[in-house]
């Protein structure tokens, strides 16, 4: 009879225990689920008027995006002729043009970068920038999101 009781206390004992731990880890499952920090997304568009389908795709891709990541556009190389301030209205069927989505970009309070060293090339200044637009500052390519970034080639 002893040795049933003593069983029977261990029983509770351990029964106890067990409980409490599992409580202490959906109480940890609970707290890192709630501070995921969003994601980034990094347009890198080194494509220009040239190519317009790239360039709209680009810019369609981020409107979507920005609706829940962090977004960040970085025009290069011919790229910076979509940015300037008397760029054309790049246009491609179906796609909303260029202007169009950069204005959105711009209202949603995305950032967009110009290559300060390809504006130079192309004889331009920062003044020639569509209004919105800045130069590039490298500790922004990974200040811009507190989540994990990714990178989309135009």
């Amino acid at each position: 009879m002893k040795r049933i009781l003593l069983g029977l206390i261990a029983l509770v004992f351990v029964a106890t225990s067990c409980r409490e731990t599992i409580e202490k880890e959906v109480n940890i499952v609970q707290d890192t689920t709630a501070v995921a920090p969003r994601d980034g997304v990094f347009y890198h568009i080194s494509s220009g008027p040239e190519s317009p389908h790239k360039v709209v795709m680009a810019l369609k891709q981020a409107v979507m995006m920005a609706e829940d990541k962090d977004v960040l556009l970085y025009f290069d190389i011919k790229g910076i002729e979509v940015v300037l301030n008397d760029a054309i209205d790049v246009s491609y069927p179906t796609f909303p043009s260029s202007k169009e989505s950069l204005k959105l970009l711009m209202e949603k309070g995305v950032t967009i970068f110009a290559c300060p060293s390809c504006l130079k090339a192309a004889g331009k200044s920062e003044a020639d920038l569509m209004p919105g637009v800045l130069l590039a500052q490298k500790d922004q390519f990974f200040n811009f999101t507190k989540g994990r970034i990714l990178t989309i080639d135009y």
